[in-house]
This record gives structure tokens, sequence and C-alpha cells, in this order.
């Protein structure tokens, strides 16, 4: 850069348009390169400031002094005392400056590599703020761009003037990405570097895919369609979940596959084409993972929430099919749904059942001192935990299980003596099951309620008075009455404390 008053406006704007900044922005640090020399070039430790005209490129300079306390004046070349300053200007105050003109220093005796340092980096900091303030709000937006070039699996992608990495990793293994190519991404992040900021893309993930048909399919942007989800295997094939309020007025699978495929085949050139499959979202489970699978038929399901898994039986023929190559689709099924999916054989299935029913009848058998009969008989009806037979009414359970009235009674006060144990062991193997002091306070409070109530972790009188009566009812021994008075006694500070304030 060689700097020449009558070419600094032409420079200026150059630059701004290349950098797409504002000129007052460059001419802001040209100002500061042309003090810093100003300041290098004079014998004293001064301060000074440059104006350059905007129209013309002519700069006057300006000596300066700051105005301080009588503590901070150290450097009489470029402070002064808040009494001398206002001897010059009466209304100025503690950190403001008093200037005087000075004679500038000669455009030549500048050293260019000076100003080009100065420049680039006010430059930098300029584009870098522009850049965040631009994009931070995009953080998670679909953004169209092109491949400036390739870095080692990496690629440089131009978006609006603005460079964006595009990871190996996060691309899609058969994208087989060249200079010039015109791609679409998701920004993952923004991330303010010394280089200026980095924009983070990413097209294996599921957000791009949801984005893609939002592009495509009108219905989704009039709010008609809703896609609840995605999940992919990149570049090779991905599941999406839609859905309408009135699938009568409009197919929300159909709006997606649109005429002849059209919709769904221009998002799949858009991913390597990578086969979508669209699919019904159903707020029931099991008809949502029934969907998720299709083409393969499910015979039957059987749920565990406590696992947040599903045991999914279908025909042997079915087999190959719902589990897909290298599992894929049971894979993406189970992503699609939030569902770990298990896929069975009718004949698995039953072995399964009968190996877990073969345990539960081990652990009753165990638990209640039972022969096999009385726990196959157990078993056989429902009565798989000591805890389903402890609260089970005896009458009930002597007419599903066809015991004696007797035995009923003989085996629901044996589930509830080992719940009662297996209470008293949680609470000696718990290191927090130690009641706290206040919940003592309590009035109707005693040593066992305590103990108990600290081993599910209602420690203290304000975790007992902000229980509801169901949490204690969820607690083997507790009637409802003695729930509901043990948590208003609890809450008696409360009530005492709303009294005082009313008053």
């Amino acid at each position: 850069m060689v700097v020449n008053t009558k070419e600094i406006p032409q420079v200026v704007q150059a630059l701004s348009d290349e950098r797409n900044l504002p000129p007052d922005v460059i001419f802001e640090a040209l100002e500061l390169a042309l003090a810093s020399a100003t300041r290098r070039h004079h014998l004293h430790a001064i301060d000074a400031r440059v104006s350059i005209d905007r129209n013309s490129g002519d700069f006057e300079t300006f000596r300066r002094w700051e105005v301080v306390m009588d503590e901070d004046y150290e450097f009489p070349d470029r402070q002064i005392l808040l009494t001398d300053a206002q001897k010059k200007s009466p209304n100025i105050e503690f950190g403001q400056y008093i200037e005087q003109p000075m004679k500038s220093i000669e455009a030549a005796r500048i050293s260019a590599q000076t100003v080009r340092q100065v420049v680039m980096q006010k430059v930098y900091e300029a584009e870098r703020e522009r850049v965040l303030k631009e994009f931070l709000p995009q953080k998670g937006a679909m953004l169209f761009g092109v491949v400036k070039r390739l870095d080692r699996g990496d690629a440089i992608v131009d978006i609006s003037g603005v460079e964006g990495l595009l990871p190996r990793y996060a691309s899609i293994p058969k994208d087989g990405l060249r200079k010039g190519d015109q791609i679409r991404a998701i920004l993952k992040d923004v991330r303010s570097e010394s280089r200026g900021p980095q924009l983070i893309l990413d097209r294996v993930c599921p957000e791009l895919l949801i984005e893609l048909f939002k592009l495509e399919v009108p219905e989704t942007r009039e709010g008609l369609v809703e896609i609840r989800n995605a999940a992919r295997d990149p570049g090779l094939r991905a599941k999406i979940a839609v859905y309408s309020d009135d699938p009568f007025a409009i197919d929300p699978i159909g709006a997606c596959v649109g005429v002849r495929g059209a919709r769904v085949q221009s998002v799949t050139s858009q991913v390597a084409g990578e086969r979508v499959d669209i699919v019904q979202w159903s707020n029931n489970a099991v008809q949502f993972v029934i969907n998720a699978l299709a083409p393969a038929e499910v015979e039957s399901i059987v749920i565990d929430k406590a696992k947040n898994s599903m045991d999914v039986v279908v025909a042997e023929t079915q087999l190959s099919q719902a589990i897909g190559r290298g599992g894929q689709n049971v894979r993406l099924a189970s992503q699609l749904t939030g569902w770990d999916l298990n896929i069975l054989t009718r004949e698995e299935a039953d072995k399964k059942a009968i190996d877990e029913a073969l345990v539960v009848q081990e652990r009753l058998i165990k638990q209640l001192d039972v022969d096999e009969e009385v726990a196959v008989r157990l078993v056989d009806n429902g009565y798989t935990s000591t805890l389903l037979i402890a609260y089970a009414d005896p009458a009930e359970l002597a007419a599903k299980t066809k015991f004696d009235m007797e035995t009923a009674e003989t085996i629901n006060n044996r589930a509830m003596m080992a719940n009662l144990q297996e209470e008293v062991k949680l609470m000696e193997e718990a290191d927090d099951n130690i009641p706290d002091a206040s919940l003592y306070q309590v009035e109707g409070m005693d040593d066992d309620t305590a103990i108990v109530l600290a081993a599910h972790g209602i420690r203290t009188m304000e975790d007992l008075a902000d229980c509801a009566t169901f949490d204690l009812l969820e607690i083997h021994g507790f009637s409802e009455d003695r729930a509901k008075t043990l948590i208003m006694s609890a809450r008696a500070p409360w009530f005492k404390e709303l009294e005082t304030r009313s008053e």
C-alpha cells in the first residue's frame, strides 16, 4: 500500500467494496495508522489524533493530552491535570482530551507496511464483528454456498462472501465435492477465531433433510404439513416422519412425495442420492413404530417402558426386510421413533417370553418362599413382582389364581414383607438416607417414617412440603389420610408466614 493523500478515497472505496465494509471503518483504520506513525516520528512519547477528509484525502493532525486526576499524573507529554485543562476548556471532565493542531508528517515518511498492518487489523476486526452479527442468529439454519476449494478432505465454502468450513466428518461420503459445486448445509457453529469467525457447516445431520423438504414442500411452510423428525444414514438412506392435523384434507406423505415423486427426488439429488422413506407420524407409539418399519409387516409388539424398548415380532419371511442391510432399517426406525427396537421372529419371541417367565418365577419362589406351582400360577395371571402382589386385593388374587382365600392372604402378606425388606435394604445401602433434623419437626413424624421418607429422597421438611399426596402413596405403607396429614403438617410454616405477611 502506497500512502498518497489523493489516492486515499479511491483506496478506501476499493477496500470497502472488496470487504463489504462501510467506508468509515476503513477511514478510521487509516486515521489510527497515521496517528501511530506520527507518534513514532516524534521525539517525545506524545499522543496524537489524525482526521482525514473523506472527499479529498487530506488529513490534519492534533496533539492531545488526556485529562487525569493528580494521582494518575505520570506522563506530562500526553497527560494534563484537570485544573490546568479547565483553564483552556472550562467544561472539560476527567477522561476527555485537550487538543491542539500540530504539523502533519509527510505522507512519504509514513511506512506503507505500518499503515497496511493497522488497516488490515481494523478490517479483520470489523469483518469478524459483521460476520458474528450476521450469522450467529442463523445458527441451525440451512445456508447456500459454493465450494471454493478443498483442503485435505475439508471443503471451504463461499457463503455470501464469507468462508465456511465443511469438515470431512460432516460431509456426505458420496458427495464427491469439487470446486464450483453448489451445496446446501446446516450452520452448526460460528467460532470467533483470531483470523476471523469460522462458519462450521454440516451436511450429515437430520436437520438438513428437514430443511430441504421444507424448501421443496410449500405445505410445510403453510402449516398444513409438519415434519416431526428425521433419521439418516448419510448418502444411503433416511426416514422422515410427517404429520397433518387433517389427513383427509391433505395427505402429508403425498405432499412430500410430489407429483411423480418430483419433490422427494429433488431432495434426494441434493444429498448425494440418499433414498428417503416418508413415514406417517402418530402419537400412538406402537403405530408410529409400525409405520417406521414399513414395508416390513409387524405381527405384535411388547413394550418395556422402563427400558424405553420394544420387542417387535415379525414373520420369518419379514425378518431381513425389518432389520435391513447391516441393520440399517431398524436402526433408522429406532432413531426416528426414539425407541430401542428389538426385531424378533415369533419363535424367538416365545423363547424370550419363556426365559423371562422362568426368571420371574425363580425370583418369586425365593422372595415369597413358595413352590414352583404357586409361582407359575402367579406369573401366568400377570403377578410378576412382589409389589403387584402386595397391592393386590386378596379376594381378587384368589379369584384369578384359583387359590383359596387363606393361601391368597398368606401370599399377599409375604409380598408385603418382601417389599419391606427391600425398602430396608435400600435404606441401608443409600449414602444419603439420613433424615434432616427439620423432618423430625413435622407433627406426627416418627423414626421409622422419617427413615423411609429419606430413603425415597424426602429428607427435609421442605422436601415433604413440596410433595403431593400421590407421591407418598407410591411409597409402600402410606395410606391417603396419613400422607395428607404429614404433608399439611410440613406446610404449616408456609401458612404461618402467609398469615404474618397479611397482617
